[in-house]
């Protein structure tokens, strides 16, 4: 699940995600525009601002309030991805990694090219966020006008990329994806983007495919219906939390 928030209007946020359970995976939240206030049912408290990552995992059951604070100007602008976890880790420890923006490092390459990364590794740099399960890479890569960027990719991986300004094409001849375009890229080991006439910038995410069943209900994500149902009886037993 990814999520794109952005917006002009505070009544449209300030209501914010009161407590609520999740189980099973991680929510990764990314934020360029306003802030966001966090605490969980391990402790965790924190603010998120532009630039600022938060990196939770859910794991075994963990509670947790998200309430957005509009910037000065009224505006919210960032993203939550949820990232599945995999059977053998569903039941681990809960955990959050907050990341500041000037703990993410900038990769500056030759040709104009600007990449944030916060997890994996992209031309050469590495992000600060560790120990996630699938090997994922999430990194904010900005291409200048008519500029183009080519990436080596572990092949087998899944690789996405959410346009969130400009356009570009993200494979020759494919013609241009715009704002809010998602693009699913086909197995290999090379991609290759070409900014168009106002520049691009996008979401570069990839991650090892789990390729196990899915049960979802709502924020817990687990393997089948019987672990579902006994989230449930946890959730009303009020054992949910290990």
């Amino acid at each position: 699940l990814l999520v794109n928030f952005r917006g002009q209007q505070p009544k449209e946020f300030i209501k914010g995600f009161s407590w609520h359970p999740h189980r099973g995976i991680e929510t990764i939240t990314y934020m360029l525009h306003g802030e966001v206030e966090h605490s969980d049912s391990v402790g965790n408290q924190g603010v998120i601002g532009p630039g600022d990552v938060q990196w939770m995992t859910a794991g075994s059951g963990i509670f947790h309030q998200e309430m957005p604070r509009p910037a000065a100007d009224g505006r919210m602008y960032g993203f939550q991805l949820w990232a599945n976890l995999p059977r053998s880790d569903k039941m681990t420890a809960p955990r959050y990694q907050e990341v500041k923006a000037e703990q993410i490092p900038l990769a500056m390459l030759e040709n104009g090219v600007k990449i944030r990364v916060i997890c994996g590794e992209v031309a050469g740099v590495s992000g600060p966020v560790e120990q996630v399960m699938i090997s994922p890479v999430y990194a904010d890569v900005e291409i200048p006008a008519g500029g183009e960027w080519i990436s080596t990719t572990p092949a087998g991986q899944t690789v996405i990329a959410y346009v969130f300004q400009g356009e570009g094409e993200f494979a020759p001849g494919a013609g241009m994806a715009g704002n809010h375009s998602l693009v699913l890229f086909e197995d290999g080991e090379q991609i290759r983007v070409k900014a168009g006439a106002g520049g691009v910038r996008f979401l570069f995410i990839s991650g090892r495919p789990l390729r196990e069943p899915v049960a979802w209900y709502g924020p817990i994500v687990m393997n089948t219906s019987e672990e579902l149902q006994t989230a449930m009886r946890e959730l009303r037993a009020g054992t949910f939390i290990k």
